[in-house]
């Protein structure tokens, strides 16, 4: 009976495992990546969550309204480390982000996209993608091997 007892101690343990292994996506699950967008317009909304950060934009279309975009970027931690935080993304700053729309194109309540790199009106421009997350390699990940 003793023999069970680190058995009996771990099993609650991995029963969690499988749940903790499926929150965090892979990029081909949710985003396609053969729809690239570039999206130019003002932060919205941030919001500083994990797994991941998300970016609110407003976009203008041509007939002059206004569409929604929900950009995915890294974890915050991730994001702070590159260089971007709540100064450098404040409401109303407008940004351009390449990245990739969801498979998903209903658009409701809002568009997705996962955001890769993000440009400033200064022309900084600062990867805000995931590494390792299968994302085609576009060159936008600094730490991805060059071909």
């Amino acid at each position: 009976m003793k023999a069970l007892r680190p058995w009996m101690l771990l099993l609650p343990g991995l029963l969690l495992l499988p749940g903790q292994m499926l929150s965090h996506h892979a990029f081909a699950a949710e985003f396609d990546a053969d729809a690239p967008v570039m999206l130019t317009g003002k932060v919205t909304k941030i919001e500083w969550i994990n797994p991941h950060a998300w970016i609110h934009l407003g976009v203008v279309q041509e007939d002059g309204t206004t569409t929604t975009w929900m950009v995915e970027g890294g974890t915050p931690n991730t994001l702070l480390r590159a260089g971007l935080d709540k100064n450098t993304l404040a409401i109303g700053t407008e940004i351009v982000v390449r990245g990739y729309q969801s498979k998903d194109k209903a658009c409701r309540p809002a568009c997705k996209a996962n955001g890769r790199d993000v440009t400033f009106p200064d022309g900084r421009k600062i990867f805000m993608g995931t590494t390792g997350t299968g994302a085609p390699r576009d060159g936008a990940d600094p730490r991805e091997p060059q071909r």
